[in-house]
Formats: C-alpha cells, structure tokens, sequence
C-alpha cells in the first residue's frame, strides 16, 4: 500500500496488500466516486468558458463586438455555411441530455446528468481538440412523461449554433425516436454516443479479440445480454461488419428477441428492437443456458453487477470465449471472476482493468472527424470505419489477450479515427467539404496539441489549481472503511 500522488498511476497499490480480488475491485470503485466527488466540489465542475481571441487594446473590442462584428453577422446571414469559418460552430459539439439514464444510476432529474456532460466535453477537448458544451434539458411533457419531442424540438432549436450534437443518457425507447428524427431532419451530425459510439467501440474490440482468438466474425456465435440502446445498436453494427444475424441471441429484462415477441412487436416506440427480433434467434432460444452453451462471444452492457452475469454461464461457453461485460460503473462481472470461471479474453467499460472497450476511445475523434469535413450526419459506414480505425491501430502496436484495445493516452488513435472517417464521410457523401487524410489527421494532431499545451500552462501558473492530496487519501480511507 503506497502513498497517493496525483498521478495516479496504479490505483491497485493504494489499497492493502492483503486485500482479495473482489475487495480490490470494489475500493477502487468506492475511491473513484468518493474522489469525483470532492474534486468536482473543489473545481465546481471541471469546465470553463475562454476566449481564444486576443484583446491588444480598448478598441479591439470594438472588432470582437459592435460595430465590426456587424459584418460577420451579415455574412453568415447571407450564407449560412459560412458560420463554420466565422465562428466557433465548426468546432463545438452541444452534449445534450434529459438524463434520464445516467450511467447505471438510472433517472438522474435534468441536471443530475451535467457531471456526465461535462465530463465527455472535457475529454473532447483533452482527447480530440473539440470544443463541448453540456446542454442538460427537461423533456418532461405536461402530463409528467419524458417526451421525446421536446429533445427533438430543442435540438431542432439549437440546431444553428453548433456543428454536431451528441445525445447522451436518453432512456430507451425515446433514445431510438430522438435520434433517427435527428439525424434525418437536422443538417449537422446528431449522433447518440450511448448507441453508436459504443457499438463502434464494441465493434473494435469484438475484431480484436477474434483476431486474438484465431475465430471469424462470420461464424462466431454471439450471445448479447441487455437490449438496450446500447447493445441495440452494437448488434446492428455487428451485424453489418459481417456477423451472422442467425447465430446471434440477445436478452432484454423479459426473456429473448424473436419473431414470437408480440409485445415488441406490439409496441413502434421499440421498433429497433422489433428489428432485431426478426433477424437474430431463429430457434426463438430463450432459456440463458441453453444460449450461452458453446457461444464464442457474450457482450453484456446491462445492470451494473458484480454477478449481473455469472461464472457458471461462462464455464458453458466455448473454448476461447471472449466476454465484454461493459455495464459502468461496475461490469456485470469482474474480469478476475470471468477469468478463473474460463474466459480467455475479457473486456469492460473500465480503464483501471486491461482491455477497456468505452465509448471514450471513439466519440473525441470520430466527431472530430466529422467536424473537419462538416459532415451533414454519422452514418453506420463511418461508425464502422471508426471501428476499423481503432482496431488496426491497436493490431499494429500488438495486441494479445490483455491488450485488444488501444488506450486513451495513444494520441494518435483519435487522429486516425478522425482522418478515416472524414474520409467515410467524403465517400458517402454527406462531407460539405473535401479533405485529404493528411490533411485530417495533421489538423486533429495540431487541435489536440494546442489543447493540451493550454491546459498545461493553466496548470503550471496555478490558475488550474491542484487539490489538496488530502482529498485522495480522505477518499481511499472512505473506501477502505467501506470494504473492510
């Protein structure tokens, strides 16, 4: 058991040596939220607002406001697209929100999501050089319902002053509403990170782990656990790279997707899921056991466990089974437990365990990429190109086993994500203007450099102040005293 230090470089070895596997997994999950806590209090949040302009004199105001800016006001009026040059919409994303479900926490009220927002604003920033503004939004109706209209109109609203949107939290069904509306009547990227960021990103690591594994997507059998948005999308993905629809079974809350489920059927907010049962489990399976046995591959993001999935489950699987058990903020199972019960690959939406497969990886480059060319929309072909991206430049540094993923602090990865979907979107399409992939790649590199050098700088002048270590070791005594 080691002292802290703001690094934070091994949370493993704050805790006491003694400590089981299941202990060592719950400290660090109790030191995280009891640290996000107090720092959060200590910042007020972690995002502000700075001008990236310079004031050289009184009169320079005059240039940043009235009467100069008249002329930009003008231009953009007489060519809308021009607000992309002439403002800082090229680079700005809205994070919006109803936080309606908020990691695992479930209905968070409207403002309970901003720590989420703030936090994927800061990693655009930080990861991919993109500007991001947290939007959380009341979509109650006035009959006390979450209406999806309200997200769609609000978005529709604020459509003009930003160059994507990433939707964030909805809960099923209104997420599928809110953003098949979008993307086909707004003229920006609207682009739902809890469904297609984290399928691209499952994606990846799915192409990955088979290539580890020595099987091929086409013939895997694939058992998914939870039908949300999620794991809705990632099975749509999947499905598109090549994997076999009739060889794959997904659970919700009920029982098994197939063409028996009237009550999916029954119901057109669930369309996306009513999809899925017409492709996926022709032998209508709906008995865990029964699917699980001799399945390569189990993709659970579901209800936060430990023991949400169990090892006997996994004992039935296939040799080389790869499990992702990505529920945040704790997987369905712990990789420890999924590893003695038989898994030879095993992945979760965490950082502090190997192979984290989480949206993080993607969303800062794939919008980043989008923004450059001024995509219109992210489509399913760019999403998969991301996840092509991602894999490659993984399998090209090496990976085995402990290692199907690239990692946050690979700069480049999100450059590449850029540069190949700003190429996706130009073959589509739907790009306004055309880059070359160095071009792409180059200007990502130099946004994110730009964006950590001024980050640093706060930092090392103090006006990014460090907390106190206290608050670290205040949050490991808390975990500590929790598990013992």
């Amino acid at each position: 058991m080691k002292k802290p230090d703001l690094g934070l470089a091994n949370l493993n070895e704050l805790f006491p040596d003694n400590f089981t596997q299941e202990q060592l997994a719950k400290a660090k999950t109790i030191f995280l939220k009891e640290l996000a806590y107090t720092c959060h209090k200590f910042y007020g949040g972690k995002i502000a607002t700075m001008p990236k302009a310079g004031v050289y004199g009184f009169n320079w105001f005059n240039v940043w406001y009235t009467p100069g800016v008249s002329k930009v006001s003008t231009t953009i009026r007489d060519n809308n697209d021009t607000s992309f040059d002439l403002s800082n919409r090229g680079n700005l994303v809205a994070v919006v929100s109803d936080s309606t479900r908020v990691l695992g926490d479930g209905d968070c009220t409207p403002s309970g999501g901003l720590g989420v927002m703030e936090g994927k604003a800061f990693l655009m920033k930080y990861l991919g050089g993109v500007d991001g503004v947290a939007l959380c939004v009341n979509s109650y109706n006035d009959k006390g319902k979450h209406d999806p209209d309200k997200i769609i109109d609000f978005v529709k609203m604020a459509e003009p002053s930003f160059g994507a949107i990433n939707l964030e939290d909805i809960s099923q069904p209104n997420c599928y509403k809110v953003l098949d509306t979008l993307r086909e009547q707004c003229n920006i990227p609207v682009w739902h990170d809890d469904a297609q960021g984290t399928g691209s990103v499952t994606l990846a690591g799915l192409i990955n782990a088979l290539r580890v594994a020595g099987k091929e997507l086409a013939k895997v059998r694939i058992v998914f656990y939870g039908a949300g948005a999620a794991n809705t999308t990632i099975a749509r993905l999947i499905i598109q790279a090549g994997a076999d629809p009739t060889n794959m079974i997904m659970f919700d809350s009920t029982g098994t997707l197939h063409l028996g489920r009237d009550d999916i059927k029954a119901d057109p907010a669930f369309y996306r899921k009513w999809e899925l049962c017409q492709k996926t489990n022709p032998g209508r399976v709906t008995d865990i056991e029964k699917a699980i046995n001799g399945a390569d591959v189990l993709i659970a993001v579901s209800k936060p466990g430990p023991n949400t999935v169990k090892p006997e489950w996994i004992k039935k699987m296939a040799a080389k089974a790869i499990v992702f058990a990505c529920a945040n903020p704790v997987p369905e199972i712990y990789p420890y437990a999924a590893k003695e019960a038989g898994a030879y690959i095993v992945a979760t939406g965490r950082g502090d365990f190997p192979n984290q497969v989480n949206n993080s990886l993607g969303f800062p480059g794939i919008l980043k990429g989008a923004l450059v060319v001024r995509a219109k929309k992210i489509t399913d072909e760019m999403a998969i190109a991301a996840a092509y991206s991602m894999a490659n430049f993984a399998q090209k540094k090496g990976i085995n086993p402990e290692r199907i993923m690239p990692t946050m602090d690979e700069t480049e990865v999100f450059a590449h994500e850029a540069a190949d979907v700003a190429v996706a979107a130009v073959k589509k399409g739907v790009a306004r203007i055309e880059k070359t992939w160095d071009e792409v790649f180059n200007k990502t590199m130099a946004d994110i450099k730009e964006a950590r050098d001024a980050m640093g700088l706060l930092m090392k002048n103090n006006f990014i102040k460090e907390p106190d270590i206290k608050l670290l070791e205040d949050a490991i005594r808390k975990a500590v005293e929790a598990v013992k």
